[in-house]
């Protein structure tokens, strides 16, 4: 063998581990999510998610790899999803919405958990603090609980002539506690009487909201919970229904017919959760990272909804709309 041929060989003999090892850690990577299928927005959201992971240098499909399941709302189904993204064995699990996130935590205190467009992460027992989550979970809040002041405050702005809220809420996560207490506090100041509807069904929120609009007067709060996403084509339609100006803390609701939103910028959410997938993925634990909230809210506004209902928008609330829907 020639010394020239033998020196090319033992360079390519030395250079083997070294493409081995290098193969080996850029070995594909795999992130779990766990949306549900009942929020309007979830495949929007999903793709923001995606996208900015892309941004980040991670390819589905190259160098990652990303399961997703869609769950309907119902707990045994979430509960099934959440066991099986975890069977999985994911280096990463995404999650959006508190009874996901609370099947999945009591699943697993070990696999990184990302949440976004979770309510009170620490009254509900996901992390110690916002600042220090501690444990395997960390993420971006849905809000902070001052948003709830907005709501009433909105109200009454674009119709004076309310003054009386019913606040559609959800009693059974500290979630929908929270909300109605701050707007129970700040409702006396703006000349509002508020009372609570607490979501449990359909029938439930039809007898409530129907009982409620005998009086005149009479406006609707739509605080945020999993069960008023479910149910949002009937409050639409039963705020329509008996001419109830409300407000919505987010905007699909005016989409399809609401009146007003003020509510945080998903998307800024969920490309936050993609950021803090990365950095897990390089290493960093999820208990280094600090819970967030969003620093970003929109005002959205439908016009010929407020025609319907006899209100003239205000040339200020106009002039401070993120949107105004014709």
């Amino acid at each position: 063998m020639r010394r020239r041929e033998f020196i090319k060989l033992a360079g390519a003999a030395a250079a083997w581990p070294v493409a081995a090892r290098a193969q080996q850690g850029e070995r594909t990577r795999r992130i779990a999510v766990l949306m549900s299928a009942d929020n309007p927005e979830a495949r929007i959201n999903h793709a923001a998610f995606v996208q900015s992971l892309k941004q980040l240098g991670w390819m589905d499909g190259q160098n990652l790899r990303i399961e997703t399941r869609w769950a309907d709302g119902t707990a045994s189904l979430i509960r099934k999803y959440a066991s099986d993204v975890l069977a999985l064995t994911p280096d990463a699990v995404v999650v959006s919405g508190n009874d996901s996130m609370g099947a999945l935590v009591q699943a697993t205190r070990t696999v990184p958990i990302v949440f976004a467009q979770v309510a009170d992460p620490v009254g509900s027992g996901f992390v110690k603090t916002m600042a220090r989550p501690g444990g395997n979970a960390t993420g971006f809040v849905q809000f902070d609980y001052s948003l709830s002041a907005k709501w009433p405050e909105l109200l009454k702005q674009i119709a004076p002539n309310v003054t009386r809220a019913a606040v559609l809420r959800n009693a059974n996560v500290p979630a929908g506690i929270g909300q109605f207490a701050i707007i129970e506090a700040v409702a006396p100041s703006l000349g509002l009487e508020v009372s609570a509807i607490n979501e449990l069904d359909a029938d439930n929120i039809g007898s409530e909201l129907t009982d409620f609009a005998v009086l005149p007067n009479g406006g609707l709060i739509v605080t945020a919970s999993a069960l008023s996403i479910a149910h949002l084509e009937l409050i639409v339609a039963l705020a329509a229904k008996y001419k109830l100006p409300a407000i919505y803390y987010r905007r699909y609701y005016v989409d399809r017919g609401g009146l007003i939103s003020y509510g945080y910028d998903v998307l800024q959410l969920f490309r936050g959760a993609a950021d803090y997938v990365d950095r897990i993925l390089k290493g960093t634990k999820p208990a280094d990272l600090p819970v967030q909230a969003p620093n970003k809210y929109d005002l959205v506004i439908n016009l010929k909804t407020a025609k319907a209902l006899g209100l003239t928008v205000p040339p200020a609330l106009q002039a401070r709309a993120d949107e105004m829907i014709e």
